[in-house]
């Protein structure tokens, strides 16, 4: 097992703690909750919709709060998956 500097714990919290603040103020209470849910289920997946708002919010396309419709159509994009065809000559 690896040793984590309590300083390093403390930093991982403190973000983490940052980024479920941003992404309260920019969800609706429901697509929060929906990725909380997302979250118990598949975790991977609720990673890659987090950093997808948060890019998006940082770079300031995000208009306004994003609501449950919104949020179920950007998990919905995330967890395609994409299928790749190998063809023989």
């Amino acid at each position: 097992m690896d040793y984590i500097d309590p300083n390093q714990l403390q930093q991982m919290q403190q973000l983490e703690a940052l980024k479920r603040q941003v992404l309260g103020k920019m969800l609706s209470k429901e697509a929060f909750e929906r990725l909380g849910r997302v979250r118990s289920v598949n975790p991977e997946l609720a990673a890659q919709a987090e950093l997808y708002l948060l890019q998006i919010y940082q770079t300031g396309k995000i208009k306004g709060t994003v609501t449950d419709e919104q949020m179920k159509k950007i998990l919905g994009l995330l967890s395609e998956k994409k299928d790749f065809k190998i063809k023989k000559k």
